[in-house]
């Protein structure tokens, strides 16, 4: 399992990511309508969060930070990918002058301290210019993983609102049954749609959190507050998230139309011994039930214009077999007209404390052969970055030689 500067800053550090590319008849295609040929989506993750891919580390210089993230771009272009799925908003703050949140402390180690430079504008164009697509990945709801406000930014608005955040697991949420809560994120969200010209919005698997054994998340207070209308506090808490969703879906084509919203949510919806309609798995977690995050809702309703199930584990796994997870989620999209895309663990390729299929070069390989049984699925997402870099044992080199012979464009 696997996701403030002020205003006058924001408006001229970010001012060349906003003005319209010239001459590019398709996003992410870099150089025209004929560049590539259409095909399916090919992506990578690029997890900024506690510095997992990128920076390497904090406190890089400027330049230093820039090379390695357009180290990632060439690599993806080398590996015949089309997408790069950056994450730009990883713990309430933001790899761009944000007029909303702080300067991420991922890059200079303090939150809120400017970089010297906007690593969003500058992802979206050296992106497009190597006819990658930029899928900006936001985390909505997550503001720090530790417990302690005072150790945030002293310009945090989880500082400033203190009524909105709440401690769980050891780290620190926004409340999602605040109303309030729920507007403010999808501003600073949508500030970046529509200051730069990204291919899409992502969020990945955390709505609610996921359950800590023996400990409560406390949100009683806004259960009593607006949850009169619902038959219990889990019904109450999906509806939250659901407005999450479709509110956000709406808002942003209203702010830039072409901008695709898309979802990458943990695998297991319900299990088949909990609803029929459930996949024939038997997950320790169901979305549904566990995160409140109706994922096949959103699909059926058209709230969302892509589902990347992060399907991580291997074909044939007795809990949560890949392909049986796999044919539930084709048939889930079926004739909905939102796109499917997988998330693959890359980053499980050759670890150790993996189970034998994983140690198979060719596992991975033999996923993206089966998708091509289902015309439903338009692509492939990996976990992550470095792991593309590192490839222990080969795996993503085997999925470049057997599937990724040409580069294409994404589906659109």
């Amino acid at each position: 399992m696997a996701g403030a500067a002020g205003l006058v800053a924001a408006m001229t550090t970010g001012g060349d990511a906003v003005a319209a590319r010239t001459d590019r008849a398709v996003r992410g295609g870099g150089g025209g309508e004929d560049r590539f040929a259409r095909g399916e989506l090919r992506g990578v993750w690029i997890a900024t969060v506690a510095n997992l891919d990128w920076p390497s580390k904090k406190g890089l210089t400027a330049a230093a930070q820039e090379a390695e993230l357009i180290a990632h771009l060439d690599r993806a272009v080398e590996h015949r990918l089309n997408a790069v799925v950056l994450q730009v908003r990883p713990t309430a703050d933001a790899l761009w002058p944000s007029p909303y949140e702080p300067w991420a402390d991922c890059l200079t180690g303090v939150q809120g301290k400017d970089p010297g430079w906007d690593p969003l504008a500058t992802a979206v164009r050296e992106a497009h210019d190597r006819g990658l697509e930029l899928h900006a990945w936001f985390n909505p709801y997550r503001v720090a993983n530790h417990t302690d406000p005072a150790r945030l930014a002293a310009s945090h608005p989880a500082r400033r609102n203190p009524d909105w955040v709440l401690p769980y697991g050891g780290k620190l949420y926004y409340d999602p049954g605040l109303p309030e809560v729920r507007r403010f994120v999808q501003d600073a969200m949508l500030d970046a749609v529509r200051r730069y010209e990204i291919d899409a919005v992502h969020w990945d698997d955390y709505f609610y959190p996921y359950p800590v054994a023996g400990e409560a998340f406390k949100d009683d207070a806004a259960y009593e507050r607006y949850g009169g209308g619902f038959p219990d506090k889990a019904a109450w808490r999906r509806d939250n998230v659901d407005r999450l969703v479709r509110e956000m879906g709406e808002r942003i084509r209203e702010v830039r139309q072409g901008v695709r919203f898309g979802i990458s949510p943990f695998a297991v919806w319900r299990n088949k011994a909990t609803d029929p309609a459930g996949s024939d798995t038997r997950a320790g977690v169901e979305t549904y039930d566990d995160l409140h995050a109706d994922t096949r809702k959103w699909v059926k309703e058209g709230w969302i214009d892509y589902i990347c199930p992060q399907i991580y584990w291997h074909i044939g796994l007795a809990t949560a077999d890949y392909a049986k997870v796999l044919a539930w989620w084709a048939a889930t999209v079926r004739g909905t007209g939102v796109g499917l895309y997988v998330g693959e663990a890359l980053y499980k390729a050759g670890d150790p404390a993996q189970p034998a299929a994983w140690q198979d070069p060719a596992e991975l390989s033999r996923h993206l052969t089966l998708a091509r049984d289902h015309e439903e699925v338009g692509g492939h997402i990996f976990f992550s970055a470095k792991h593309v870099a590192a490839d222990r044992i080969g795996a993503m080199a085997r999925v470049v030689a057997d599937h990724y012979q040409d580069r294409v464009r994404a589906p659109r």
